[in-house]
Formats: C-alpha cells, sequence, structure tokens
C-alpha cells in the first residue's frame, strides 16, 4: 500500500518534468525536456473554466488533442462577466470579489480541466485573469486588483500549478496605461516566480494591434513575446508584427496569440463577411515563416464557448461543439505536421529566396531557409507563379515538393541539379484559397515527405 501511495504520489510530479519547457539557448523557440523544439499550436478557449462542464470540458480538450494542439489558452477569472456569473457547477471564483480570498470550489473546476489537460499531452495557456479586472478600458470588470493582492493571487495560482504543465499567460486583452497597471502585473508575476522560478514560462497577451514587447520586452520575467494581430481588416499582414518582435533584442520567441478566428465577422461586422479557414492558416504560414516559434488557431465561437443560452458576442452563430470541427482546426493541425516534418526550429526569415512574385494585397509570399541551408519553404497564399533562387538551398541536386495546406498533403515535383533562378507555378490557377507551400530540399539530406 505504501509503494502504491509513493507511485500515485510521484507519478503527476514525474509527467510535469517530461513535459516541462524552456527557452532553447538561441532565444528564438520552446524547447521540451529533452532538448526538442516545443511548437506552440494553441487555441484560444478563454471561457473553458467557466462555461463548460467537465463532460464538456473533456469533449473539447479531446478534440483538440486529437488535432494536434499543443497549447490551450484559457482564463481562470474568465471576460465575461466571469466573478460574478457562476460556472456550469455554480461556483464563482473569488469570495467577495477579493483575489486574495479565492473560491476553493470553483478552483477544484479549474484544476480538473488543467489535469485532463496534461493527461492529453495539452499544455494549459493559463491567464490569472482577463484584463478587465485591472485596467477597465472596456468590458464587464470590476477592477479588483492592486499589486497588492495581484502578487497574493499570483503566489495562489503558482503554488496550486507549479507541478503542472502550464505556461502563464498575464495581460488579457489589455494593455497597461497607468502607472498603477504596470504595478499590478508586475506584482502578479513577481507572486508567481516566487513560487515557479524559472521551471515555467511567462508571458503577456496585449490589445489587438499590439505586442508584450511594447511594454515588458525588457522585464526578466518575460520569457516569450505574444501579440495579438486580431479581427479588424479581412487583409491583416501579421507577418509584419512577427518580423518586428523577432528583430528585438535581446531575443526571445515570439507567438502570434491571437489572430483573426474562424467564423469572425471581418472588422466585427457581418456586413463585411466573415473570416474564413483561408485567413486563418495563412496568418499561420505567415508568422511561422518570418520567425515565429509557433501559432495560435482561434474560433468567435470557441473562445466564448457560444451556445444558444448564451447571449452571443460579436455576432457568434455557431454552437462551440460544432465548431470544434471548422475546417481551420484540422487545417491548423496539418500546419503543425508538416513544420515538424523537418527541423524547423532551424528556420530563418529569407527574402533572397523569392526572386520575383506577388508582395502586396494578401498575395504576399514569404520564405524561410534552415539555417545549415539544407532546406527551404516558401508560402504562396493564392497560387502565383514565382521565381525561386534555388542556389540558397545547398547541395548538387535538390527535391522539390508542393505541400497543400488545406488537405496537408504533398505533390513531388522533381529532383533537380542545383540552379540558381526556378520559375515555378503551383497547381490550380491563381486565385483566393488555392495557397500552396513549396518546399526545397537539399536531397542529401533524405527527409521525409512533407506532410
Amino acid at each position: 500500500m505504501k509503494l502504491l501511495i509513493l507511485l500515485l504520489t510521484c507519478f503527476p510530479l514525474f509527467i510535469f518534468a517530461q513535459q516541462k519547457l524552456s527557452i532553447s539557448d538561441n532565444g528564438r523557440y520552446i524547447q521540451k525536456a529533452n532538448g526538442e523544439a516545443f511548437f506552440w499550436l494553441g487555441d484560444t478557449a478563454w471561457e473553458l473554466f467557466h462555461r463548460l462542464d467537465k463532460k464538456e470540458s473533456d469533449l473539447y480538450l479531446t478534440n483538440r488533442a486529437e488535432k494536434g494542439f499543443t497549447v490551450i489558452q484559457a482564463v481562470a477569472l474568465a471576460e465575461l462577466d466571469g466573478l460574478n456569473t457562476p460556472n456550469k457547477e455554480g461556483e464563482i471564483p473569488l469570495i467577495d470579489n477579493d483575489p486574495a480570498k479565492p473560491n476553493e470550489a470553483y478552483f477544484k473546476h479549474v484544476d480538473y480541466v488543467i489535469d485532463k489537460a496534461a493527461s492529453l499531452g495539452l499544455t494549459m495557456g493559463l491567464l490569472p485573469t482577463w484584463g478587465d479586472k485591472f485596467n477597465k478600458r472596456w468590458g464587464v470588470g470590476p477592477v479588483v486588483f492592486t499589486a497588492e493582492n495581484a502578487h497574493v493571487f499570483g503566489e495562489f495560482l503558482a503554488k496550486r500549478y507549479q507541478d503542472k504543465p502550464v505556461i502563464w499567460i498575464l495581460g488579457g486583452d489589455r494593455n497597461p496605461e497607468e502607472e498603477k497597471h504596470f504595478q499590478a502585473i508586475d506584482a502578479m508575476a513577481a507572486g508567481i516566480k516566487s513560487v515557479v522560478g524559472d521551471n515555467q514560462l511567462i508571458t503577456y497577451h496585449p490589445m489587438g494591434g499590439s505586442s508584450s514587447a511594447n511594454f515588458f520586452h525588457e522585464r526578466d520575467w518575460l520569457d516569450l513575446n505574444l501579440f495579438q494581430s486580431g479581427h479588424g481588416p479581412a487583409y491583416n499582414p501579421n507577418y509584419k508584427m512577427t518580423r518586428e518582435n523577432y528583430s528585438l533584442t535581446p531575443i526571445k520567441p515570439v507567438i502570434d496569440a491571437e489572430p483573426c478566428y474562424e467564423d469572425h465577422p471581418i472588422n466585427w461586422k457581418k456586413a463585411n463577411g466573415w473570416f474564413s479557414e483561408l485567413e486563418s492558416r495563412r496568418a499561420g504560414y505567415w508568422s511561422m515563416l518570418q520567425g515565429a516559434c509557433g501559432h495560435t488557431y482561434g474560433n468567435h465561437n470557441i473562445w466564448q464557448m457560444w451556445q444558444p443560452e448564451h447571449d452571443p458576442v460579436s455576432q457568434a452563430r455557431t454552437p462551440w461543439w460544432q465548431s470544434i470541427d471548422y475546417p481551420g482546426a484540422f487545417q491548423a493541425g496539418y500546419m503543425r505536421r508538416f513544420f515538424e516534418s523537418r527541423p524547423w526550429h532551424q528556420l530563418i526569415p529569407e527574402e533572397k529566396l523569392i526572386v520575383s512574385g506577388p508582395n502586396t494585397g494578401g498575395k504576399e509570399c514569404k520564405a524561410a531557409l534552415a539555417q545549415d541551408k539544407s532546406f527551404a519553404f516558401v508560402y504562396i497564399p493564392f497560387g502565383s507563379e514565382v521565381t525561386i533562387d534555388g542556389s540558397l538551398v545547398e547541395g548538387d541536386r535538390k527535391k522539390l515538393w508542393w505541400f497543400n495546406p488545406r488537405i496537408g498533403k504533398a505533390i513531388y515535383i522533381d529532383t533537380i541539379k542545383s540552379t540558381n533562378e526556378m520559375e515555378l507555378d503551383p497547381p490550380g490557377d491563381e486565385m483566393r484559397g488555392n495557397d500552396w507551400v513549396l518546399v526545397i530540399d537539399q536531397e542529401s539530406k533524405e527527409y521525409p515527405k512533407p506532410e
């Protein structure tokens, strides 16, 4: 019996040790405990703890694990009246809306969800609070955080989840605008760090069009930069924000943690139409080829866990349990598998690969070359003709592939002798939605089919 108790006590610590994450020595990506690169494939499930019961959480998390997601972004003190509207079990998170008085019954449910995610190999991107609780620029609020109780709340959560696969995400769709906001965030980070030290990563989720680097890049507690490219114009060149963050010093990994949501009304107006899977996956490939260490997918119906008994936010229109199988979610998984078919963490943005090709209006082609020059990827959003400088990939012979990001399958093109310029025309006509990725491999490396 004593041996069984010991095993049950140690097993969660063993799982955490296996799932522990850190920043690579070059500062460009997240790595696992064994040194392998960790691909952040996130999903925005902001209302997960607040609106789903255990059975529903199991359904959602299992679906995401099966599709290849690795990070679930969810909020302890949720956005949609998360302080005063109870969760599915009838519990609110704080007693008297006091961050120093957490409600144990509420957090037992959070415990369950985080443990379930861990059992499926998922890491929880845990936001202690949504931003309206420290900066009520809009939203329900109320503001409840001060520097003092933010430290207490951060410490409370850290003690509870220090042995879980958790990445801490401060902020919550708000930028700090006054000194008291900076003080609250720094204090919450200090409370977490006082418990976890360097054993868990910490970052920050800002407002649309902003990056954590705008406010906290020099902070020692900020391990990686998140930005939000957001849900505004139909054509949003999020690759520019990725490259800006990638170019900063000190070097820190960068991720677009909230791009345009699939099935979100463009610029918040349904008269403009709705973001489709094309905009969703284009944001991912653009960002990855400009230096990101992963990407977050989002669906407008899922972040709010919308179902008919709830008032829809910004014209949400499909129940969450149907939305989990939208095309963009499958395609996000295809993207992860595609990148993991090669040592993707070696990729460096390299515009010289593209001699000629579209460079405006949402058709921009983006490219990256492996540090050892053994392979290169070129993303072509509209299937346009391009001219590529193949000499940048080393080796006398190059193997060429077309990868279809819509179905996750690759087509072998040819194996050719080394050449400077190659004129290439992707399958199909140039048109919206006919996106392709060109793969150029050094033949001697014998990389597998990229899918």
